[in-house]
């Protein structure tokens, strides 16, 4: 099984928690930009006059880049210094919000989201490499990791109710706009704070580049197709064919990286029993988060008719919900008990939150329905992301610590994006067939329609994440190396 355990020959850096400041802005940036422009949407569509059947390419756009370029992302942090593609990617991503930001054309914003993408793939796997290589120690490790996994699991919220204020309160371009600040001053403290770990030319393996296509392209056509499964539905021939396409290049991707010398993707990063478990785990999670938010996003202002900010605000108690789990409890366990003790837990109590909303009417109350939902997830998620960010990067020599946190980031990425296009569909075709054999001229009847849809898609979520507390109890076997416990107790109360 595997152990944690920090080389004896590797200096603490004294300066290590002003880098997991530094290393947590940048992440927090990256989760909030999945959101904050969905709250933009309406606003910088009536602005730049997008079309209905070209305004998903603000969201798809960035989606596509991000999800299809981060195994090429995290291989380059190996092959040049995570340090430097993590400031590369800081500084692109700040120079691409600016262009979104100044978008004048429909094709400037979405050329300006796919570069937010392609460069938040180069920073995402080098943030959690970066982690990874500075905190070695058990107990410190925990303490890290259970602040990055609140951040992982909270940001979305968050950039929800940011994007509600600055939409509504200064302009939607300011959803692009608040990532340049947050981008540099992120980008200077790296510069100061980072450990140089920069790999000349003469150490320097060769890119895969054939590797990349494959896999990147196969990732690419996956993405594009459960973005589109969205507007098209899931027997759309251009969606069967874009995930037939992505299945095939990954299946040869994978075939060639087990002939090839450089590997895009080491076989044996791919084959550890808690890596890959993790990595279903999260992906399957952030399905049924992915659509909680999509469902309640509506329910909370198109039924309830909530504010964009309170829609935003009403999402607050998961978000406490998730920073407390993750540094309350996982952080504090995570030295005590095997991982999947936290995860299993964290997917049975996503599982409970998905059941109490299958109760979920028009005439619900936010009190007594949508808030215990909240809790519950919350209080799952920040027991999922802690421990399967920190298997993710388990036992990876350093220099591979890039490929192997873009398993977890893919994972996430893949999964958001079925989640939403996967639960949409259902809830769109219950919703349909609701209205069939009613009077859907009348709005009362069409809410009623839309909110059943919400309850049934929610049925399908659970029982994803009930499939995933499964694979990951038999799938993740880790437990911590003696003596951990013992030298936990004087990390755990810092997050007190």
């Amino acid at each position: 099984m595997s152990q944690q355990s920090a080389p004896a020959d590797q200096a603490v850096d004294p300066r290590r928690w002003w880098a997991l400041a530094v290393i947590a802005i940048a992440q927090l940036m990256i989760v909030l930009d999945a959101t904050i422009v969905n709250i933009a949407l309406p606003s910088a569509q009536k602005a730049l006059g997008i079309s209905d059947a070209n305004r998903q390419w603000v969201i798809t756009a960035y989606t596509l880049a991000f999800g299809g370029l981060l195994l090429l992302g995290g291989r380059i942090g190996d092959l040049f210094g995570r340090k430097r593609t993590f400031t590369v990617g800081l500084l692109g991503f700040a120079v691409a919000s600016a262009i979104g930001g100044f978008a004048t054309e429909p094709w400037m914003l979405f050329g300006a989201r796919a570069l937010q993408g392609a460069f938040g793939a180069v920073l995402a796997p080098s943030a959690l490499s970066l982690l990874s290589n500075t905190f070695t120690d058990p107990k410190e490790r925990a303490t890290a990791f259970g602040i990055f996994g609140a951040i992982a699991g909270g940001g979305a919220a968050i950039g929800l109710i940011a994007g509600g204020l600055l939409t509504e309160y200064l302009n939607w371009r300011w959803c692009l706009f608040v990532n340049i600040p947050i981008a540099l001053g992120a980008a200077t403290g790296a510069f100061y704070l980072l450990k140089r770990d920069h790999i000349d030319k003469s150490h320097r393996v060769k890119l895969d580049l054939p590797g990349a296509v494959l896999g990147c392209g196969g990732l690419l056509a996956i993405v594009y197709g459960t973005s589109e499964a969205t507007s098209r539905g899931w027997s759309d021939w251009l969606v069967i064919g874009c995930l037939l396409l992505g299945v095939v290049l990954l299946v040869v991707f994978a075939l060639f990286e087990r002939r090839t010398t450089h590997p895009l993707l080491p076989v044996h990063i791919v084959g550890d029993r808690n890596r890959g478990g993790a990595a279903i785990a999260v992906g399957m999670a952030m399905i049924g988060m992915f659509g909680l938010f999509l469902f309640l996003t509506y329910y909370l202002q198109v039924i309830k008719g909530y504010s964009p900010v309170m829609a935003g605000v009403a999402y607050l108690p998961m978000t406490a919900a998730i920073v407390l789990s993750a540094t309350g409890i996982a952080a504090r366990l995570m030295t005590r008990v095997p991982s999947r003790n936290l995860v299993v837990p964290g997917l049975l109590l996503g599982a409970s939150a998905m059941a109490w909303l299958t109760q979920l009417e028009v005439g619900s109350s936010y009190v007594t329905m949508v808030l215990p939902a909240e809790l519950l997830l919350g209080s799952g998620m920040g027991l999922i992301f802690m421990p399967t960010m920190s298997l993710a990067t388990l036992g990876v020599a350093p220099s591979e610590t890039g490929a192997a946190s873009a398993i977890i980031n893919t994972a996430q990425q893949v999964g958001g994006s079925i989640g939403t296009a996967l639960l949409n569909t259902i809830a769109a075709s219950i919703t349909a067939t609701y209205l069939v054999t009613r009077n859907a001229a009348d709005p009362a009847v069409r809410a009623a329609g839309a909110v059943h849809g919400y309850a049934m898609a929610t049925v399908v979520a659970m029982g994803i994440m009930l499939a995933a507390a499964v694979i990951a109890f038999l799938m993740i076997d880790h437990r911590p190396a003696p003596g951990e416990a013992e030298s936990a107790d004087s990390t755990a109360h810092a997050l007190a």
